[in-house]
């Protein structure tokens, strides 16, 4: 386990690095370091201070979020195809955003589109715990979520159908598809409070976890709450999942397939699994980040669109690999 947390670190480290030097501006790599590390309106400080580095901090952000997510809802509903927008969180931050852009509020102030976002994340867990209830099993809070997802999706559908705007549509199109680009250090203040909020949360659930993949009953009896702890993936999981699509849209994947990766690498016990998975998640959004702005540099690639191309296919190999597996 320490082993793998030291490479995995070691990996995110390298990758956040050469995040720093890629990029349309063919600035030498001493000269971009330089940059980084003076101040004034140098034209290079000003490309990594301003550019690059908001970008290498948010991959990180929303990768490490993405992962630690996914790995613990997996571990909370025993189901290694959970993936963190299945209790709606996504489709409610981006429905927000989306009526941002709508109504023009947007194009008015920059802000406007992560802190609508943010809302439509806070109104959707809302709704989701409220729907649950405070007592029910895992099966109704999966049910709730599929609901809130189902809405947001068919309102955000609705507002693209009825939309005059074609301006708008094309932006709230390519904003869904999910990006890095053109991020500012605003945005990482944005969305740092709520994602180190939900890294706290997320991260004290290791022990009741584990205890209850010996089953519900069994986790009861060891002094595992139930309601509590459910309580808390829901609340760690709108902050890190709202703050990364209120940032950077939607990118998918991240959270299903970085869990399923890893978990034969940590013996399957989700304590050690959440660290890993954030790890896991950060270098593989930073990965994909590099790689959109190095694969077609003259077309603007979403960073969700190769996400995704990526990780369906993995994660169908992965599901026959399972299969032939068993007996």
């Amino acid at each position: 386990m320490t082993r793998l947390m030291v490479a995995l670190s070691a990996l995110v480290l390298a990758l956040f690095c050469l995040s720093l030097l890629v990029g349309p501006a063919r600035i030498a790599p001493a000269d971009s370091l330089l940059g980084l590390l003076r101040g004034g309106l140098d034209p290079v400080a000003m490309v990594m201070r301003e550019i690059r580095l908001p970008r290498a901090i948010l991959a990180v952000l929303v990768g490490g979020s993405l992962g630690l997510a996914g790995a613990a809802m997996q571990g909370y509903l025993r189901n290694p195809l959970a993936e963190p927008g299945l209790i709606g969180v996504s489709a409610s931050a981006a429905l927000g955003a989306v009526i941002a852009i709508q109504s023009g509020l947007a194009a008015a102030f920059v802000l406007v589109l992560p802190l609508m976002a943010l809302a439509g994340a806070l109104v959707g867990v809302m709704l989701v715990l409220v729907l649950a209830g405070p007592r029910d099993g895992a099966l109704t809070l999966i049910l709730a979520g599929i609901a809130i997802s189902a809405m947001a999706g068919a309102i955000t559908q609705l507002v693209l159908n009825l939309s005059k705007n074609p301006f708008a549509v094309n932006e709230i199109v390519f904003w869904m598809m999910g990006s890095l680009a053109d991020r500012s250090l605003t945005h990482v203040w944005l969305a740092l409070p709520f994602t180190l909020l939900g890294w706290l949360v997320l991260a004290r659930l290791g022990r009741g976890l584990d205890a209850l993949t010996l089953g519900e009953d069994a986790a009861a009896t060891l002094g595992v709450h139930l309601g509590r702890l459910r309580l808390l993936l829901v609340l760690g999981t709108a902050c890190v999942v709202g703050a990364s699509t209120a940032v950077a849209g939607t990118i998918g994947f991240v959270g299903l397939v970085v869990p399923h990766l890893l978990r034969p690498l940590v013996g399957a016990q989700p304590s050690r699994l959440l660290p890993a998975s954030a790890l896991g998640g950060a270098a593989m959004v930073l990965a994909a980040d590099i790689a959109v702005r190095l694969v077609v540099p003259e077309r603007d690639l979403k960073l969700g669109v190769l996400t995704a191309l990526v990780g369906a296919p993995l994660f169908l190999h992965l599901i026959y690999k399972t299969r032939k597996e068993q007996p």
